[in-house]
């Protein structure tokens, strides 16, 4: 199997196989992190993601929690919903139509590690405090975002290798 390792201080991870040679492919219109985006590579849908992880359902509450416009919202949250990150359930409240809230699917709550390491980001290296801090409720201790392999291993990036997954 060939490998290239990137060396010196620019380090970032391994590539083997058919990866190795990149010049060989185009990652365009197979790639997982550009079909991630397609979904949720928008501040809005993010900033919806982001206020449903915090409890918000209702149209109403997302607008103004979020600062979208009305019809910025409805449309990533109609995007939302057709992608399978959200669904929408009845409610109905006495003396009013039946409306409909927003609600995270298995999909949208299984981006919680993004979340918790966007978040994180956002805390560092630009100098400012505040915001929310998300811990653990059975330590008190603040969460980190981890990379794991699936056997359990913590794994930094210069012992990460990529390669292409069969298709």
């Amino acid at each position: 199997m060939e490998r290239v390792d990137l060396q010196g201080e620019d380090t970032v991870f391994t590539r083997t196989g058919d990866f190795a040679d990149r010049d060989a492919f185009t990652a365009a219109g197979w790639c997982a992190m550009e079909r991630s985006l397609e979904v949720v590579g928008t501040r809005s849908a993010m900033m919806l993601v982001r206020e449903a992880f915090y409890g918000g359902r209702r149209f109403d509450d997302l607008v103004r929690r979020t600062g979208l416009a009305e019809t910025v919202a409805s449309k990533r949250l109609r995007q939302l919903v057709a992608d399978g990150l959200m669904e929408r359930r009845p409610y109905r409240v006495p003396g009013s139509r039946t409306r409909h809230e927003y609600v995270l699917t298995d999909r949208g709550r299984a981006l919680f590690p993004l979340f918790v390491a966007l978040m994180r980001w956002g805390q560092t290296g630009d100098g400012k405090k505040g915001g929310v801090e998300l811990v653990h409720a059975g330590c008190d201790a603040p969460l980190v975002p981890a990379v794991r392999c699936e056997a359990g291993h913590d794994v930094p990036i210069e012992e990460t290798e990529a390669r292409l997954a069969a298709r």
